[in-house]
């Protein structure tokens, strides 16, 4: 055994590279986290809306979602989006390192309960964060904002409401934001990574993915970062570059939507699905999700389909023997089940139904891994653990999201519901039930649980057909159902026939 081991050293040595020290990054939007200092552009987190509570809750999902990633102790660089831009900012630059010494002494949760303080209040949401990850072994971490702190000086209605922001533990040698039409800061942070630059982009392009109206839009934020790629590519072909974030774009958007002549990420941006093809002059950049089948290829859904809004792009140095390189087939979407994934696999997303609110995001963080090799050979490649030169273009592909699929294993009977358990208090809110019950007289769909009436509704006619003819035959309901509330009114979402049982 020892002569094999020896014998496989040689080997890796004469390839030409040596394998170092492991990192990944995570790409992560949030959905909307904010401070508590009670100024928001946003409705939904102005103080009747959003609480200490809230926030906490809030800080306490993404912090379980990050501690999943990592081996434990979280990513060594995290791209966040939608982390509110502080709106009373003090007179200087948050010290982030100050704070966290600060309160060293206590919780996130007695700061944001009987410890609060107007000192609290004032905190930025990523300091929040910050103390958060501390309080839970998510430590060491640098904080690069990407906002703009002149925005209190700014009219409220012209105010931009969120930023991105970069965690990570190496050290930063460098930092640049660049205003993007219509959309958040592009955040440019040079890191160094074992002696090696590395740079890394955090983007939030226009939302709207599929209006065509739009793509102009995200056509102009594309460009933006094309020409800051272009000035590193120039100065360096083979250096190392990270590209994440939330593009509000589907890696195979071209295809998707014929009827868009240009899109950004891929005719602007260079975005493409040919890993051998960064070798080459032509195509430095790879798009991640391609890593992946077809039919796994999700981390968002609208209308009942899967989106890849969420972004890890490559460039062509990060496939070879020098500084950093990225671990062939190591892309993923950081869904997990009874966490931030439900019992049909979709996104928990947040809402701030019942005390305290609930929920994660409307968005899987994706993640990768890289490393350091220990050769210095720019423009020499490692070989790729499976073979992708051929062409993968998505072809247009959209992956339809299948409630069949729905783990029912996983769902509360509401007939062995605990005597006195309050449906109404939040613990049970976003839940999938399992509902055996008599109808109620009437129109609409309606049963009582404990002396209260709540709403049985499908968003589909075939869904409501099928609930109706249960109703017809025997004047019972027995299907699985989401708990919540839809404009001041509890109810159960019935979201696919084969919920109906």
């Amino acid at each position: 055994m020892l002569m094999w081991k020896r014998i496989l050293g040689l080997l890796v040595l004469a390839s030409g590279w040596l394998p170092a020290r492991p990192f990944s990054v995570l790409v992560y939007n949030v959905e909307n986290l904010h401070d508590v200092d009670g100024v928001a552009v946003y409705d939904d987190y102005q103080p009747s809306a959003y609480s200490r509570d809230d926030a906490l809750t809030k800080l306490r999902n993404i912090a379980s979602v990050v501690a999943k990633c990592g081996e434990g102790r979280g990513p060594e660089i995290i791209l966040f989006q939608e982390i509110e831009i502080d709106h009373t900012p003090g007179k200087g630059a948050p010290d982030y390192a100050a704070i966290l010494k600060g309160y060293a002494g206590t919780t996130i949760e007695h700061m944001l309960g009987d410890g609060f303080t107007t000192r609290v209040a004032d905190l930025p949401a990523e300091a929040l964060l910050l103390k958060t990850f501390a309080d839970r072994g998510l430590d060491g971490y640098t904080v690069v904002p990407g906002g703009d702190r002149s925005v209190s000086a700014m009219d409220v209605a012209e105010r931009p409401a969120m930023q991105t922001v970069v965690f990570t533990r190496f050290p930063v040698k460098g930092v640049r934001t660049y205003p993007l039409p219509r959309a958040r800061n592009l955040l440019e942070v040079t890191l160094e990574v074992d002696g090696r630059p590395l740079t890394v982009f955090n983007n939030h392009w226009k939302s709207g993915a599929g209006d065509a109206k739009i793509e102009p839009i995200r056509i102009e934020n594309a460009r933006v970062l094309r020409l800051r790629l272009d000035e590193l590519l120039k100065a360096d072909p083979n250096a190392d570059i990270i590209i994440g974030g939330d593009l509000n774009s589907h890696y195979n958007q071209k295809r998707r939507y014929r009827a868009m002549k240009e899109t950004g990420i891929n005719d602007v941006l260079g975005s493409q699905g040919n890993e051998l093809a960064v070798r080459g002059p032509s195509r430095d950049l790879y798009n991640l999700w391609f890593e992946l089948p077809e039919a796994e290829r999700g981390s968002d859904t609208y209308k009942g389909e899967w989106g890849t809004l969420m972004h890890l792009i490559v460039s062509r140095g990060l496939y070879d023997l020098a500084g950093v390189r990225y671990i062939d087939n190591s892309f993923g979407v950081a869904k997990f089940s009874g966490l931030n994934a439900d019992a049909a696999g979709l996104p928990v997303r947040w809402s701030a139904q019942g005390h305290g609110g609930r929920g994660f995001s409307d968005h899987f963080p994706v993640y990768a891994r890289f490393e350091t090799v220990e050769t210095n050979q720019p423009g020499k490649f490692a070989p790729l653990v499976r073979d992708s030169g051929r062409e993968d273009s998505g072809d247009g592909k959209v992956n339809k999201v299948d409630l069949s699929k729905t783990d029912f294993s996983s769902a509360v009977v509401l007939a062995r519901l605990p005597a006195g358990a309050n449906l109404r208090d939040g613990t049970w809110t976003g839940k999938l039930f399992r509902v055996e019950a008599a109808a109620l007289d009437g129109r609409l769909l309606k049963i009582e649980v404990s002396g209260e009436t709540y709403d049985v509704f499908g968003p589909r006619k075939e869904i409501r057909d099928r609930l109706y003819a249960q109703r017809r035959a025997g004047g019972r309901l027995a299907f699985y159902g989401e708990l919540g509330i839809y404009k001041g009114n509890w109810q159960f979402l019935v979201k696919s026939e084969e919920w109906v049982k």
